[in-house]
């Protein structure tokens, strides 16, 4: 009984903590939610406060300001393009590495995980210079290109594990009933690898999403502009306009935070299926 009572009192003491440490994490989405609906005054008298007065036109003057929709659609088209291409091109770079474990293969392997580990800021002078000489700078392709080289990596990574966990006897019957290679991968091993495949789009997509230094590095032209250049544009040297960058803050994570509320439950699942080989 009293072995019980203690390990109730353990579960009871976990469970309150999960809940402080996750109301913990929450306190930023406080701040931005309620400053979101306060004049530029009040946000810098009284943070912390409930608004006196909920100051709607706020986020009003931001769709405005920063041509949210324009904004809205540049990002959106950037980050299926690129996720879709990620997807495509990595998977079958993941299959061929994991079905054809040559000395050139697992070199290449190598390659993309230790590419993991190189920071972004080390490479930013050669990536514009290199974009400069093929001519995608200052585009939309230029971007999704960057994207689709530097997510390679992460994405190859993963899908190669789970590729791993595939039984060859399933490829195999498919050789059988006569299906050509090409077959194989898209008809047989490509459906199943629907559970990682839609991980990597969930992390690839909060990556590109909220992505900020590589679009500023790459788009000049305003019409180019995906949610996170247009609110920083209400950042300026000597003035800062927290009654309007606030709601534009709002207006750029909502469509991502209901996209991962959507979607988490995939990402546990699809890494745990990939960590297990065959």
């Amino acid at each position: 009984m009293d072995t019980a009572r203690r390990y109730n009192g353990k579960m009871v003491l976990v469970e309150l903590l999960i809940i402080l440490g996750g109301l913990l994490f929450l306190v930023p989405f406080y701040f931005l939610l309620i400053n979101s609906l306060k004049s530029f005054g009040e946000i810098l008298t009284d943070a912390a406060g409930w608004p006196s007065a909920f100051q709607w036109e706020n986020y009003a003057g931001a769709w405005e300001k920063t041509s949210f929709p324009k904004a809205f659609g540049n990002s959106l088209l950037i980050t299926v393009l690129s996720n879709l291409l990620l997807v495509l091109m990595c998977s079958m770079a993941a299959y061929r590495m994991a079905r054809k474990p040559t000395w050139f293969n697992r070199i290449l392997f190598m390659t993309y995980v230790a590419a993991m580990i190189i920071p972004f800021q080390a490479i930013m002078i050669p990536l514009v210079k290199v974009t400069s000489i093929l001519g995608i700078m200052n585009s939309r392709t230029g971007l999704i290109l960057c994207y689709l080289g530097f997510g390679a990596p992460l994405t190859v990574f993963l899908l190669h594990g789970f590729v791993k966990s595939v039984p060859l006897d399933i490829e195999e019957a498919g050789r059988v009933d006569g299906c050509s290679s090409y077959g194989i991968f898209f008809r047989i091993v490509l459906p199943l690898m629907q559970p990682i495949a839609v991980t990597v789009v969930i992390l690839n997509t909060l990556w590109i999403w909220n992505d900020y230094l590589m679009p500023s590095l790459i788009l000049q032209k305003p019409e180019l502009f995906t949610i996170p250049i247009e609110t920083f544009a209400f950042f300026g040297q000597f003035t800062k306009q927290w009654d309007l960058a606030l709601p534009a803050l709002v207006l750029g994570i909502t469509p991502i935070v209901i996209f991962f509320l959507c979607m988490q439950k995939y990402v546990i699942e699809g890494i745990a299926q990939g960590s297990v080989k065959g």
